[in-house]
Protein backbone atom coordinates (compact mmCIF):
# COMPACT_ATOMS: atom_id res chain seq x y z
CA UNK A 1 0.00 0.00 0.00
CA UNK A 2 1.15 3.20 -0.82
CA UNK A 3 0.40 6.88 0.96
CA UNK A 4 1.40 9.94 0.21
CA UNK A 5 3.29 12.16 3.38
CA UNK A 6 2.30 15.61 3.56
CA UNK A 7 4.78 16.89 5.28
CA UNK A 8 3.84 20.62 6.53
CA UNK A 9 5.93 20.70 9.44
CA UNK A 10 8.11 23.61 8.19
CA UNK A 11 11.17 21.47 8.48
CA UNK A 12 10.78 19.55 11.99
CA UNK A 13 13.31 16.88 12.16
CA UNK A 14 11.05 14.88 13.92
CA UNK A 15 7.77 14.50 11.47
CA UNK A 16 9.23 12.30 8.98
CA UNK A 17 11.26 9.48 11.38
CA UNK A 18 8.11 9.58 13.43
CA UNK A 19 5.50 8.98 10.57
CA UNK A 20 7.69 6.59 9.05
CA UNK A 21 8.28 4.56 12.19
CA UNK A 22 4.58 3.99 13.28
CA UNK A 23 2.92 4.02 9.64
CA UNK A 24 3.26 0.15 7.90
CA UNK A 25 2.88 1.63 4.11
CA UNK A 26 5.25 2.75 1.58
CA UNK A 27 5.49 6.58 1.92
CA UNK A 28 5.72 9.11 -0.35
CA UNK A 29 6.85 12.65 1.07
CA UNK A 30 6.07 16.26 0.13
CA UNK A 31 7.54 19.06 1.62
CA UNK A 32 4.44 21.27 1.06
CA UNK A 33 5.96 24.07 2.56
CA UNK A 34 8.38 24.03 0.24
CA UNK A 35 6.33 23.65 -2.70
CA UNK A 36 6.53 19.99 -2.95
CA UNK A 37 2.79 19.01 -3.95
CA UNK A 38 1.78 15.87 -5.32
CA UNK A 39 0.35 15.31 -9.07
CA UNK A 40 -3.62 15.70 -9.43
CA UNK A 41 -5.36 12.59 -8.90
CA UNK A 42 -5.94 10.93 -12.63
CA UNK A 43 -3.22 12.99 -13.90
CA UNK A 44 -0.96 11.53 -16.43
CA UNK A 45 2.72 13.14 -16.00
CA UNK A 46 4.66 11.96 -13.56
CA UNK A 47 5.73 14.83 -11.66
CA UNK A 48 9.35 14.48 -10.45
CA UNK A 49 10.30 14.84 -6.60
CA UNK A 50 13.79 15.60 -5.27
CA UNK A 51 15.32 12.07 -6.47
CA UNK A 52 12.11 9.75 -8.23
CA UNK A 53 9.17 10.20 -10.38
CA UNK A 54 5.93 10.09 -8.03
CA UNK A 55 4.18 6.89 -7.34
CA UNK A 56 0.47 6.39 -7.66
CA UNK A 57 -0.75 6.01 -3.93
CA UNK A 58 -3.85 4.68 -2.09
CA UNK A 59 -4.34 7.24 0.86
CA UNK A 60 -3.19 10.72 1.95
CA UNK A 61 -1.85 11.65 5.71
CA UNK A 62 -1.19 15.03 6.10
CA UNK A 63 1.05 16.22 9.30
CA UNK A 64 1.27 18.67 11.85
CA UNK A 65 2.90 22.64 11.06
CA UNK A 66 4.10 25.35 13.20
CA UNK A 67 2.23 27.68 10.97
CA UNK A 68 -1.74 28.19 11.01
CA UNK A 69 -4.10 26.88 8.53
CA UNK A 70 -6.10 30.48 7.77
CA UNK A 71 -2.51 32.19 7.56
CA UNK A 72 -3.15 34.07 4.39
CA UNK A 73 0.95 34.62 3.91
CA UNK A 74 1.91 31.19 3.07
CA UNK A 75 1.02 30.62 -0.84
CA UNK A 76 2.19 27.10 -0.22
CA UNK A 77 -1.23 26.59 2.24
CA UNK A 78 -3.49 27.63 -0.52
CA UNK A 79 -1.79 25.85 -2.68
CA UNK A 80 -2.11 22.73 -0.22
CA UNK A 81 -6.06 23.51 0.04
CA UNK A 82 -6.32 23.47 -3.50
CA UNK A 83 -4.55 20.21 -4.08
CA UNK A 84 -6.89 18.33 -0.96
CA UNK A 85 -9.98 19.69 -2.01
CA UNK A 86 -9.45 18.06 -5.37
CA UNK A 87 -8.29 14.94 -3.66
CA UNK A 88 -11.61 14.94 -1.32
CA UNK A 89 -13.88 15.20 -4.38
CA UNK A 90 -12.23 12.07 -5.97
CA UNK A 91 -12.95 10.20 -2.78
CA UNK A 92 -9.19 8.85 -1.60
CA UNK A 93 -8.85 8.83 1.79
CA UNK A 94 -7.10 11.40 4.03
CA UNK A 95 -6.00 11.25 7.44
CA UNK A 96 -5.29 14.69 8.81
CA UNK A 97 -3.11 15.05 12.15
CA UNK A 98 -2.91 18.03 14.21
CA UNK A 99 -2.60 20.86 11.78
CA UNK A 100 -4.06 18.51 9.13
CA UNK A 101 -7.06 17.88 11.48
CA UNK A 102 -7.36 22.06 11.20
CA UNK A 103 -6.56 22.35 7.82
CA UNK A 104 -9.25 19.72 6.74
CA UNK A 105 -11.59 20.82 8.93
CA UNK A 106 -11.01 24.39 7.39
CA UNK A 107 -11.15 23.02 3.58
CA UNK A 108 -14.40 21.36 4.68
CA UNK A 109 -16.33 24.40 5.84
CA UNK A 110 -15.21 24.40 9.62
CA UNK A 111 -13.98 27.20 11.44
CA UNK A 112 -10.26 26.99 13.15
CA UNK A 113 -9.36 29.64 15.73
CA UNK A 114 -6.29 30.56 17.72
CA UNK A 115 -6.38 30.06 21.44
CA UNK A 116 -4.93 28.33 24.85
CA UNK A 117 -2.26 26.09 24.52
CA UNK A 118 -2.84 22.33 25.11
CA UNK A 119 0.66 20.63 25.51
CA UNK A 120 1.51 17.66 27.20
CA UNK A 121 0.14 13.90 27.13
CA UNK A 122 -3.61 14.43 27.68
CA UNK A 123 -7.13 12.38 27.88
CA UNK A 124 -9.46 12.20 24.66
CA UNK A 125 -13.10 10.91 25.22
CA UNK A 126 -14.52 8.89 22.34
CA UNK A 127 -17.83 10.51 21.04
CA UNK A 128 -18.82 7.87 18.76
CA UNK A 129 -18.19 4.26 17.64
CA UNK A 130 -16.16 3.91 14.47
CA UNK A 131 -13.45 1.17 13.40
CA UNK A 132 -10.86 4.37 13.88
CA UNK A 133 -11.24 3.47 17.33
CA UNK A 134 -10.23 -0.05 17.19
CA UNK A 135 -7.68 -1.19 19.92
CA UNK A 136 -7.98 2.19 21.86
CA UNK A 137 -9.40 2.10 25.47
CA UNK A 138 -12.41 5.16 25.90
CA UNK A 139 -10.61 7.40 27.33
CA UNK A 140 -7.72 7.01 25.96
CA UNK A 141 -4.63 8.98 26.48
CA UNK A 142 -2.40 11.12 23.75
CA UNK A 143 0.25 13.58 23.01
CA UNK A 144 -0.95 17.22 22.20
CA UNK A 145 0.69 20.65 21.09
CA UNK A 146 -1.10 23.27 19.72
CA UNK A 147 -2.77 26.67 20.22
CA UNK A 148 -5.20 26.36 17.13
CA UNK A 149 -8.90 24.60 17.62
CA UNK A 150 -11.13 23.74 15.20
CA UNK A 151 -14.29 25.70 16.99
CA UNK A 152 -16.87 25.00 14.37
CA UNK A 153 -16.96 21.39 12.98
CA UNK A 154 -17.52 21.22 9.29
CA UNK A 155 -20.97 20.64 7.93
CA UNK A 156 -22.67 16.60 8.18
CA UNK A 157 -18.82 15.93 9.69
CA UNK A 158 -19.55 13.36 12.48
CA UNK A 159 -17.23 14.36 16.43
CA UNK A 160 -15.81 11.28 16.87
CA UNK A 161 -13.49 12.56 20.12
CA UNK A 162 -13.37 15.81 22.30
CA UNK A 163 -12.07 16.66 25.54
CA UNK A 164 -11.97 19.78 27.95
CA UNK A 165 -10.40 21.59 25.25
CA UNK A 166 -13.00 20.90 22.45
CA UNK A 167 -12.77 18.80 19.18
CA UNK A 168 -10.29 16.01 19.09
CA UNK A 169 -11.15 14.07 16.09
CA UNK A 170 -14.02 14.02 13.18
CA UNK A 171 -14.83 12.38 10.30
CA UNK A 172 -16.53 13.25 7.20
CA UNK A 173 -17.02 10.14 4.32
CA UNK A 174 -13.56 9.21 3.66
CA UNK A 175 -11.58 11.92 5.73
CA UNK A 176 -10.39 11.40 9.12
CA UNK A 177 -9.02 14.34 11.17
CA UNK A 178 -7.17 14.13 14.62
CA UNK A 179 -6.10 16.82 16.64
CA UNK A 180 -3.47 15.00 18.80
CA UNK A 181 -0.39 13.11 17.56
CA UNK A 182 -0.12 9.32 17.34
CA UNK A 183 2.93 9.30 15.87
CA UNK A 184 4.82 11.14 18.95
CA UNK A 185 7.51 8.91 20.83
CA UNK A 186 8.81 10.55 24.23
CA UNK A 187 11.63 11.97 22.55
CA UNK A 188 9.64 14.46 20.18
CA UNK A 189 6.81 15.06 23.18
CA UNK A 190 9.80 16.43 25.49
CA UNK A 191 11.42 18.57 22.06
CA UNK A 192 8.12 19.96 21.83
CA UNK A 193 7.99 20.92 24.93
CA UNK A 194 10.98 22.48 25.33
CA UNK A 195 10.62 24.39 21.92
CA UNK A 196 7.79 26.15 23.26
CA UNK A 197 7.90 30.14 24.01
CA UNK A 198 5.97 30.20 26.65
CA UNK A 199 5.92 30.25 30.36
CA UNK A 200 8.57 28.25 32.60
CA UNK A 201 5.81 27.14 35.14
CA UNK A 202 3.60 26.34 31.75
CA UNK A 203 6.88 23.69 30.23
CA UNK A 204 6.85 22.80 33.59
CA UNK A 205 3.38 21.17 33.94
CA UNK A 206 3.88 19.63 30.40
CA UNK A 207 6.84 18.09 31.38
CA UNK A 208 5.20 16.73 34.48
CA UNK A 209 2.92 14.92 32.29
CA UNK A 210 5.93 12.65 30.69
CA UNK A 211 5.07 10.14 33.33
CA UNK A 212 6.29 6.92 32.61
CA UNK A 213 2.63 5.45 33.02
CA UNK A 214 1.05 8.45 30.46
CA UNK A 215 4.21 7.29 27.91
CA UNK A 216 2.95 3.68 27.53
CA UNK A 217 -0.30 4.21 27.75
CA UNK A 218 0.14 6.56 24.84
CA UNK A 219 1.43 3.42 23.08
CA UNK A 220 -1.75 2.51 21.96
CA UNK A 221 -2.16 5.26 19.69
CA UNK A 222 0.06 4.96 16.99
CA UNK A 223 -3.08 2.17 16.25
CA UNK A 224 -4.92 4.77 14.88
CA UNK A 225 -2.73 4.64 11.47
CA UNK A 226 -3.27 0.79 11.52
CA UNK A 227 -6.98 1.41 11.45
CA UNK A 228 -6.49 4.28 8.98
CA UNK A 229 -4.78 1.69 7.10
CA UNK A 230 -7.42 -0.73 7.21
CA UNK A 231 -9.81 1.47 6.00
CA UNK A 232 -7.93 2.52 3.18
CA UNK A 233 -7.56 -0.74 2.08
CA UNK A 234 -11.18 -1.52 2.72
CA UNK A 235 -11.73 1.69 0.09
CA UNK A 236 -10.20 -0.11 -2.55
CA UNK A 237 -9.97 3.20 -4.44
CA UNK A 238 -9.09 2.42 -7.67
CA UNK A 239 -6.93 6.16 -8.78
CA UNK A 240 -6.70 6.88 -12.17
CA UNK A 241 -3.05 7.49 -11.94
CA UNK A 242 -2.54 3.78 -10.57
CA UNK A 243 -4.51 2.64 -13.62
CA UNK A 244 -2.35 4.86 -16.33
CA UNK A 245 1.26 3.82 -14.18
CA UNK A 246 0.78 0.27 -13.79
Amino acid sequence: MRLALIDASLGTPHAQRNFQREVDAALTIYNANEGEMPPPIGDPTPVQTQDRPAQPFDGVIITGSQSSVYDDHRPWIQELSRWVEGTIADGLPILGVCWGHQLLAQILGGTVRGGSYELGYVEVNQEADDPIWNGLSDPFTVFATHSDHVVEMPPDARLLASNTTGVQAFRWEQVYAVQFHPEYDLQTAKAMIHSKELSDRTIQQALDTCTEANVNAAQAAPRIFDNFLEHVAATAYDAPSSAMNA
